[in-house]
């Protein structure tokens, strides 16, 4: 059985690459930067992971493990994303970026809690009904993580990271405004776009 320094050392250093990844990307960090954020010696970090891979895999199954145990409101959408802490955040956004398997689980994921969660929405009155419950699930999905992937541009001019919790949620909040009043006045921008799609489709 492992002894509690070493459960703490493994942790510190899955830590340390989940801060560091999340800022560098996985191909940008290398296993002795990891290391030295964790303060201790490269041996141990392949001792514990196996690799720099090994050591992704991990990061991975933990940011998984904490969205997914944001509680029963998590499947509300994405506030187990905005409930999640910071490095979790910033982390899922370069895993989005860099396209690992466990981002593409987890975005998939995602979109079906989602879809069922607007589903749910339609059968209850509090959501429109929609041609094309996958798309809006997806567009929707899509939409409140781009400030993630979009950081510096998006925290540029919101004035703060978007994987700190104020600016998500000014961001996020913005967003409902206009899905729950709405933006346009008309349906122009609608009708022209539902011509292209069919037309597309024909």
């Amino acid at each position: 059985m492992r002894s509690a320094s070493d459960l703490t050392a493994r942790a510190r250093i899955r830590d340390a690459a989940l801060a560091r990844f999340g800022t560098d990307g996985v191909a940008g960090t290398s296993v002795r930067t990891v290391a030295a954020d964790a303060g201790v010696s490269p041996a141990l970090v392949v001792h514990h992971f196996g690799s720099k891979d090994g050591l992704r895999q991990a990061c991975d199954e933990y940011v998984l493990d904490a969205i997914r145990s944001g509680g029963e409101t998590s499947t509300e959408a994405l506030g187990e994303v905005l409930n999640a802490a910071t490095p979790v955040r910033r982390y899922l956004a370069r895993a989005l970026l860099d396209n690992t398997d466990a981002a593409s689980a987890l975005f998939n994921e995602i979109v079906e809690r989602t879809e069922a969660w607007l589903a749910d929405g339609e059968s209850e009155g509090w959501v429109h009904p929609t041609a094309d419950a996958q798309g809006r699930a997806v567009t929707y999905v899509s939409w409140l993580l781009a400030p993630l992937v979009l950081g510096d541009h998006v925290g540029r001019l919101l004035g703060g990271d978007p994987a700190e919790t104020a600016t998500a949620v000014r961001g996020a909040r913005a967003g409902l405004e206009m899905l729950t009043r709405g933006l346009f006045a008309d349906d122009r921008w609608l009708t022209a776009f539902t011509e292209i799609d069919g037309r597309s489709r024909s």
